[in-house]
């Protein structure tokens, strides 16, 4: 294992700051992140064990609060930079979906299980008070719905919760 991502997981559904925690080594410790959407992107570096080849564990959180993000979608990375050619090496890419892009002031979500009978519009309208509200739902569980018109009893979705 070189480097790993253990928070968020792919598809978390994430705020600001966004917690990135993991394992791993660069080359005199330091290691680089990015958070992007393809739009706009946040970078910086951390340290992270004692040297070269030597592991640590990592917790940092990343502030997006000045990114111009397009997309509910982002990526995060964790790489190194190599000493040989300054090229990207070891690159760990997580994807995640921005709740800041789904409801305004996003600070968490409340998970809801489906029962017979449950419809987004009707989903919406409980939370938001909003029946038409339904694609925020949507957007914050890409890997739950792929067609709006069909959820079923079980699924656990997660409703956005803002300001």
């Amino acid at each position: 294992m070189t480097n790993r991502i253990d928070q968020p997981r792919s598809l978390d559904l994430v705020g600001d700051p966004i917690e990135l925690g993991g394992v791993g080594t660069g080359f005199e410790a330091t290691l680089q992140y990015r958070v992007g959407d393809g739009h706009d992107e946040v970078t910086g570096s951390f340290t992270v064990g004692g040297g070269t080849g030597e592991h640590g564990q990592f917790h940092v959180g990343v502030d997006v609060s000045q990114a111009s993000f397009a997309l509910d979608r982002l990526f995060v990375q964790v790489f190194e930079v190599s000493p040989k050619d300054g090229s990207e090496i070891n690159v760990v890419t997580v994807p995640v979906i921005y709740g800041p892009r789904i409801v305004p002031g996003y600070y968490g979500y409340r998970e809801h299980r489906v029962v017979k009978g449950d419809t987004l519009s009707s989903l919406a309208r409980t939370h938001y008070g909003d029946a038409s509200a339904y694609p925020r739902i949507v957007r914050a569980n890409p890997d739950q719905i792929s067609d709006p018109d069909r959820i079923y009893p079980g699924q656990l979705l997660r409703i956005p919760i803002g300001t």
